[in-house]
């Protein structure tokens, strides 16, 4: 199984061990005994960035490990990784607004179900709770810009593998996810729109 360095710690950068590589189509696949790459899942794109000179295209979930597909083959042992840091910075804030969005709705006896926290998609989809009140957007943004402006710290943690992350006082989630250190860290977020199709509230937001 590959351990997911990114569950306790935000390193962009670190020594890590390739345990094999091989040629899929015209990239190649390969396997590390730790990662610091995200991998697409729980609603979030995959990172991108280098294993040494090679370039890393796509990061996957597949069966216990973690597959770095990348644009040049890699020999096994020790190699440098680097992640893109926009693109993980851009990723790690549109997950963490997320989070609020589904907190505030939960507030207001909805329960959040699914979340897509894609860059231009972003969009948390709820279901009524026993006790739903109607929910607007100027509601959810009030709620939201409170919390950022409080500056919660993130709340991590990992026993046996599961792995659940909050801010300040607000309920935490069980997820994989990257995250602010902060909701300082956040900037502003903008809910879109509000709309209600077969029993589900779609929220979709943005960041400024």
């Amino acid at each position: 199984m590959t351990e997911r360095l990114f569950f306790t710690h935000d390193h962009l950068t670190a020594e890590l061990e390739v345990l094999s590589c091989t040629a899929h189509e015209e990239q190649f696949a390969v396997i590390l005994q730790s990662t610091i790459f995200h991998p697409q899942g729980g609603g979030q794109p995959f990172d991108t960035g280098w294993l040494g000179d090679s370039q890393v295209l796509r990061v996957i979930q597949a069966d216990e490990h973690v597959v770095h597909y990348v644009d040049r083959p890699l020999e096994p042992g020790p190699v440098t990784a680097r992640v893109d840091e926009q693109r993980r910075a851009l990723h790690t804030r549109l997950h963490s607004a997320g989070h609020l969005i589904g907190n505030a709705g939960e507030r207001l006896g909805w329960m959040p179900i699914k979340a897509h926290h894609w860059p231009g998609e972003g969009k948390i989809t709820f279901i009524r709770g026993q006790a739903a009140h109607p929910l607007d957007a100027e509601m959810l943004q009030l709620q939201v810009n409170q919390w950022i402006a409080a500056g919660y710290s993130r709340q991590t943690t990992v026993e046996e593998g599961s792995r659940e992350v909050g801010f300040g006082e607000l309920p935490a989630y069980a997820c994989g996810g990257t995250h602010v250190q902060t909701l300082s860290e956040l900037g502003p977020v903008t809910i879109l729109a509000l709309s209600e199709k077969k029993g589900a509230l779609s929220v979709r937001y943005s960041l400024d």
